[in-house]
Formats: structure tokens, sequence, C-alpha cells
């Protein structure tokens, strides 16, 4: 799919804009772009196609030409006209975490920093001190935000990862020489950053397997090929590696390439004391082949039932499956409705009609209408004026629906003290307040930490969103005592979120397995702004799927009426 090429093409347009301080106007219609697009579950050709490119939100008649004119060339001129005005690094700059367009645009003026090399050796020689604007704390946040940049180049999203993935995976399931398919490794156990991709197939055609592989179109570089391994790179630097397996043994190697290594090394101990050997090509006792077709009957004369993917870490999973007292793992179909999605009222792309007919359609009894507050502006927060108006749209759509309700929400914002953005009399109105940080992520740890428990104390507050505040790959999670804040959300029948935002995924699966084990209660909320995005549910299900939830401990897996119940503090 094109779609995360658009999409970038739009990010490092936005990029030179900011460096360059174009209209804001036009900076955040390049922003918006980006998102929708990398959101959508149909590939960007298909609107075309369709001609419905302008049906995506945030996509007008010259942003729609842009796209067509990159499907049919390849190339955007505008923007490689554009991307003269600078030095080709600078853009680079934009992706650390700290460094802002006036930042950039001050650094290369004043020292001449063209990359992030010329930064870290500038760094280095403590050139960047007595720069204006640039302080000591500054230069530290910087040399971080370097490090953060490094770690999220070597990995993708679980997003991107599956992207990637279903992209190759629907290429194959077409050849009718393939008989079973399966990706493996850290993007099958769903972790939540992937630094490549397995896929494993059986065939009785191993050589014609590989020849498709190996040319498909999103290939850019092809690492190994041989008679029933092959290895590549996509377009897009990502090493994708297909093996097909014999029939027999294809359990086997799922389940030995599925990892993790830790889990695998604890399941051939286990083996072994049984007086089984067991590898990627079965399970042998005394050389002799016992079993392996499927990954269930190796786990069966291993004498524990099936271990989900997400669970195979070595953190305990194995000795209570001996036990047969894994949890039952949450699943999608157990949600009930959203808690945390924006609207046009704010900074979102769609009306809350659109909203609703999505959400009816993915099966959802309810959906929450968590538009901004007021202080956001950049977010298009709402006035109180504003707010009545919502609350009367809200109330006449509800009037038409049966078997579905619209609930009227908030995303208040926490301010530096731990104050809410509405005060209690407005705050009340609202059947589900969701309030989060948004600024101040630099504050000391003891401040951050007060304005998460003092935000739960507040009775009209439900939810606590993205509770960390991190961004993968641009801002690491903001420093919190993580165990302070679930014991206040314990206390206070305050619920923590698991943002499904795929840059996002906060809370993570260590915190929502602590969550769980404090007694604290959560919330899957996809933090959409576009219909599309609604499908991001999926993310934050694997994220309490890891975090070894089941559905006893996510609030909106609740019927609509328990759910109200359950909101009151």
């Amino acid at each position: 799919m094109k779609n995360l090429e658009i999409s970038a093409i739009f990010r490092e347009i936005t990029k030179i804009l900011e460096i360059k301080g174009d209209n804001p106007f036009r900076i955040r219609a390049y922003e918006r772009a980006a998102q929708n697009i990398e959101g959508l579950a149909e590939d960007i050709e298909v609107f075309i196609r369709d001609d419905r490119l302008m049906d995506i939100p945030g996509i007008g008649k010259d942003l729609a030409n842009k796209i067509k004119e990159y499907i049919l060339t390849g190339k955007i001129k505008a923007y490689g006209d554009l991307k003269k005005t600078i030095p080709k690094g600078l853009l680079d700059l934009l992706n650390i975490p700290s460094v802002g367009p006036k930042t950039a645009k001050l650094l290369y003026e004043k020292l001449k920093i063209k990359d992030i090399s010329d930064l870290e050796r500038a760094i280095k020689k403590n050139k960047l001190q007595g720069i204006f604007g640039i302080k000591e704390k500054t230069i530290e946040n910087i040399s971080k935000g370097i490090e953060v940049l490094k770690r999220g180049r070597e990995r993708m999203t679980l997003s991107q990862a599956i992207q990637v993935a279903d992209e190759f995976v629907s290429a194959l399931k077409t050849l009718p020489e393939i008989s079973r398919l399966s990706v493996a490794g850290s993007l099958r156990r769903k972790k939540e950053t992937v630094r490549d991709i397995d896929i494993l197939v059986i065939s009785q055609k191993p050589q014609k397997i590989m020849d498709v592989f190996s040319r498909l179109p999103n290939v850019g570089t092809v690492l190994a090929k041989g008679e029933t391994k092959s290895s590549v790179r996509t377009k897009d630097d990502v090493q994708v590696d297909c093996r097909v397996e014999e029939e027999k043994s294809f359990g086997a190697a799922l389940l030995y390439f599925t990892g993790s290594k830790n889990f695998n090394i604890k399941l051939r101990q286990l083996a072994n004391k049984l007086g089984l050997k067991i590898n990627e090509y079965g399970v042998f006792r005394k050389d002799k082949f016992v079993c392996g077709r499927t990954e269930e009957e190796i786990f069966k004369i291993l004498n524990m039932p099936y271990i989900e993917p997400e669970l195979r870490e070595d953190n305990g999973e194995i000795e209570l499956a001996q036990k047969f007292q894994l949890p039952h793992l949450i699943e999608l179909k157990d949600l009930k409705g959203d808690l945390h999605v924006h609207s046009k009222w704010s900074d979102g792309g769609n009306s809350i009609e659109e909203i609703v007919e999505v959400a009816r359609k993915r099966g959802y009894s309810y959906i929450a209408i968590t538009d901004h507050s007021q202080s956001l502006k950049v977010a298009g927060g709402l006035s109180i004026a504003d707010l009545k108006k919502k609350k009367q749209e809200i109330d006449k759509i509800n009037s038409k629906l049966k078997d579905f309700r619209v609930l009227y929400g908030t995303e208040v914002d926490i301010d530096s003290y731990g104050k809410l953005d509405y005060n209690d009399g407005l705050l009340k109105e609202f059947d589900v307040v969701v309030a989060a940080i948004h600024t101040g992520f630099k504050q000391s740890k003891l401040q951050l930490t007060k304005r998460l428990v003092r935000a739960t104390q507040n009775k009209y507050v439900h939810i606590i969103a993205h509770p960390t505040g991190r961004l993968w790959g641009t801002r690491d999670a903001y420093d919190i005592d993580i165990d302070e804040v679930l014991k206040a959300a314990r206390d206070t029948n305050t619920h923590l979120e698991i943002n499904a935002f795929p840059q996002r995924l906060d809370l993570n699966d260590l915190d929502c397995r602590r969550a769980k084990e404090i007694g604290a209660k959560l919330v899957i909320g996809t933090d959409a702004h576009t219909t599309e995005e609604l499908a991001t549910m999926k993310l934050g299900v694997s994220v309490a799927r890891r975090g070894w939830l089941t559905k006893n401990e996510v609030i909106n897996t609740l019927s609509l009426e328990e759910l109200l119940r359950a909101l009151k503090k």
C-alpha cells in the first residue's frame, strides 16, 4: 500500500513548512491529512479508483491532486521543490524530541548544523551553550532525544509491522501452491515494537514460493534467496523473512520462530525432563518423531493447555499452564464500546453521526465523544458555549437511536498543578470524563505524579488517558511513580487507559499487568480522530492480552447499564 509513503511525505512537508515559519493552518492541514491517510484501513489507490479521495477527512482538491500525482508518477513536484529550500539533513533534527522548528532553524543559522551528526559533534564540543534560548537542560534533553530517535529507527511500531506483513501475506495467500501460512516472531506475540517480520508457509513447491516472494512489488533488495528460505528488505527498509516448512513440522516451526527465546529455552528444559527433545522440526523421543504438525498437540504432549502467543515471554505463564491456571485473555469481540473518540467538534475528522454509523457496524452498544477541553486551543478545545451545542446535538441523535447510546464526554486537560480545565459544575454534566496531561512533560517526577493523582481524586473523573505520555520514537514516557498512580486509580475507582493510538500503546503491557495485580481497573480507548482509526482498538486489545488482562479487568466490556453504574464514584 502507498498509504505510509504518502503520509510520510505529507509529514515531511509539515516539517519543512514549520522550519520556514509557514501559515499554521496550512501546516495543520498537512498534519491532519498525514494522520488520516496513515489510519486508512483500505489502500489509498482504492479511494482514487472509486473517486472517493475527497471523502477522506482533511483531503481537499489540492491534496487530492498531489496524491494522484504520486500514484501516477512516484513523486510530488511541489514536495521536491520545497525540499530544495532547506539543507537535506535539517529535517532529521525535527525528529528529535526537544528540537522544534525554531530550535532547528536557530542551530542552522548560528552553528551551521545541517544534520544529526553535526548536532552530536556540536554537543560534544559544548558549542550549544550560550546560544540564545538554549539552556543546559535543553541540551541534556536534546542528547536524550537523539538516543530515543536512534532506538525508534531500529524498530517499527506494531501497527507499522502489521501493515507491512499484511501486504506480503495478502500476496502470498493468493498462491494455490500454499496450503497454510502464518506470521511468527515478535509480531505474532504482538510486541509493541518489531524489528523484522517472519512468515512461515506450507508448500509442496518451495522454489515457486521463493521466486514469487523475492519479486513482490514492495521488495527493494533481496538479501538472500535459498531453496526454502529467503530474506528481503522492503523499499521502506524493513527486513522480511519467508520460510517454507513441511506440513508435519509446521506447528513446531511456528512455535520455535514465534519465541520468545526465553520461552523456548524453558519449554525445551521441560521437554527434557519428560524424556523428550523439542526443536523447530518437531518433538522427538530418542530421535523418533512424536509430533509437530500443530502447536496444540505439542503443548498437549507437554501436559499443558495451549499458551497464547502474547503470553510467551517466560513471565510465569509456563508454570501456570502446568497448573491449568492461565487467564482467559480478553478478545476484541468482548468490547461493547469505545470511550475515547474525537469528533469535528474539536480536532476530529468526522461528525458524530458518521462516528455512530461506523461504531454500530463494529457491533458496539455505545460510543463516548470526548472532544478536547477549552485550554487546548491547538486541538480545537471546546468553549462552554460549544459544549451546550454539542450536548444538544448528542441528545438529538440519541432520540433517534435504538439499542445504541452516544455518551456525552470530554477529554479534559490536567494543568501543571493537577487542576482540571472545566469546573466541577460542568464536569458533572458529562457521562464520561477523560482527563489527560498534554503539557508540562518535563516537570519533576513528584510533580507529574501529583498531577495525575490529584486528577484521579476528582469525583467526576472516570478515566486517565495515555497515563505515561509516551510517543514511540518521538517522546519517552514522562517520569512518574506508576505504582502511586495505579494505587490512586484503584482507591478512587478511576480507570486507567490503554490508549490504542499506534504510537502510544499507553499503558504498556507491563503496567497493565501491574495494574491487574494491584486491583486497578482499565479501559481500552482508541483516541480516534477519524472513523478509520476506530479499527486501532485491536492494537489496544493486543497490549491488554500481553498484560494478562481478562475482560473482567476492562470496563468497556460491560453493557451500557453496567458501564454507567461502574463509572459512579
